[in-house]
């Protein structure tokens, strides 16, 4: 009994010294043939060093090096060749991407009524610039011509109906915006 403790202690010390000798460098070159994915060249290392734990004479007569590295590939090129001959594994869901795209009339439908009832809390003025210019494709210039108002405040009225309607459908703005707001505050506050 004694003995054989002493002879696994034995096979253990030879076991981990292959390990620090050349897992790194098997790893290296499962990795390279799994086209990096980590987890599974892992899974091949662990399995060749194990087959070579029950198969090997660990005695140190002979170098075990080529032996590990024919062991890895080959347990990379069955996994391939298993993966292969199996049918896809599918999860349930795959079919779900399968489906091309469908425009929904619902949130069509749903968005124009939201979009509605903020249009109507704007002002009148609001409402008509973004009409004429997002609804109808106008340019400003044109907006303006058929307004009967000047370009610029077509412009203006167009720049706080658009903050005003993202205010009214709850858009939160973005940060750099925030600070362009707070800077025009400052610029634009009356002297004290």
């Amino acid at each position: 009994m004694i003995g054989s403790a002493g002879a696994d202690a034995e096979r253990e010390r030879v076991m981990r010294t292959l390990y620090v000798d050349h897992a790194r460098d098997l790893h290296t070159y499962v990795l390279r043939l799994l086209g990096g994915d980590q987890h599974r060249a892992e899974d091949v290392v662990q399995e060749t060093l194990l087959r070579c734990w029950r198969t090997q004479s660990l005695d140190g007569t002979q170098s075990l090096r080529p032996w590990l590295f024919r062991v890895a590939r080959n347990l990379v090129i069955d996994e391939y060749r298993l993966r292969m001959a199996r049918p896809q594994e599918v999860d349930g869901s795959a079919w779900l991407d399968d489906l091309p795209p469908k425009r929904d009339d619902v949130d069509l439908l749903l968005s124009s009524i939201i979009l509605r009832r903020a249009l109507k809390e704007l002002s009148p003025d609001h409402r008509e610039v973004l009409y004429q210019t997002y609804y109808t494709g106008r340019s400003t210039r044109e907006a303006a011509l058929v307004l009967g108002i000047p370009a610029g405040t077509v412009k203006s009225r167009l720049y706080h109906a658009v903050r005003a309607l993202r205010v009214v459908l709850g858009v939160v703005e973005t940060p750099f915006e925030a600070v362009d707001v707070k800077a025009r505050a400052l610029w634009h506050s009356p002297a004290a």
